[in-house]
């Protein structure tokens, strides 16, 4: 048995709807600007940009064990004053693999949540002009929170379906899965031809445009169509 100089960290974990098992996660990829209107708003061209992407740390998936209904407090974190939401769905993996065929990429995927890719806009902004990785802007404490997990075999119109972010209950994005840029399977796809992908990863697919700031004492409540819904408050 190994010798570890202190315990080795726990992984995050997803709860799975009707299940007592947990989904343990190994890495977070994030699609960028992967619907048109919201590649729009931060002032790109949708017609012409392939798939880029970035990642988080695991354990920024913030996965709070709280009961339907309920909002998980979540700390505001520091060195920020625009603080931006994007409502995402995020795709788990439950078998790995490299150079995945568009056709075959659906039988890669485990299950769908609801998740928010939270950034600290004014720090990924700096950081774009200076020319430098973006990490301090996207990938720190909590900044992926991940709501409840469904298998895939559950939703199975997931592809097409509503999603929705309202800030204290005043709706802020809205749009359809089905505009996604680049579909889950091209996503996969592309994405294991750059790392290999495997079981517990998490892909965060992109957000619809109305990405906007919240502040400390506010909720966010993200939502798809099929999925269980993700409440945060901000303290």
């Amino acid at each position: 048995m190994a010798n570890y100089v202190f315990p080795p960290h726990l992984f995050a974990a997803l709860h799975i709807a009707g299940s007592d098992q947990l989904f343990p996660v190994r890495r977070v990829y994030c699609v960028g600007r992967n619907y048109a209107g919201h590649a729009r708003e931060m002032g790109s061209d949708p017609d012409r940009e392939p798939p880029f992407f970035f990642c988080k740390p695991g354990d920024a998936a913030a996965v709070v064990p709280v009961a339907p209904g309920t909002v998980a407090e979540l700390p505001y974190p520091p060195q920020t004053s625009n603080y931006h939401y994007e409502c995402e769905l995020v795709v788990a993996i439950g078998k790995g693999g490299s150079d995945i065929p568009v056709e075959d990429a659906h039988q890669h995927i485990f299950g769908y949540a609801v998740g928010l890719d939270m950034t600290r806009r004014d720090l990924q902004g700096k950081m774009k002009d200076a020319g430098r990785p973006w990490e301090i802007g996207k990938a720190f404490d909590y900044s992926a929170p991940v709501g409840q997990l469904r298998r895939a075999s559950e939703v199975p119109g997931v592809e097409s379906a509503g999603i929705a972010l309202a800030l204290d209950g005043a709706v802020r994005q809205s749009s359809s899965t089905d505009h996604m840029i680049w579909s889950v399977a091209e996503t996969i796809a592309k994405l294991s031809t750059l790392f290999r992908l495997e079981p517990g990863d998490l892909i965060f697919t992109g957000t619809p445009e109305g990405v906007g700031a919240v502040e400390r004492g506010q909720s966010l409540t993200g939502s798809i169509d099929g999925l269980d819904s993700l409440s945060v408050k901000f303290v």
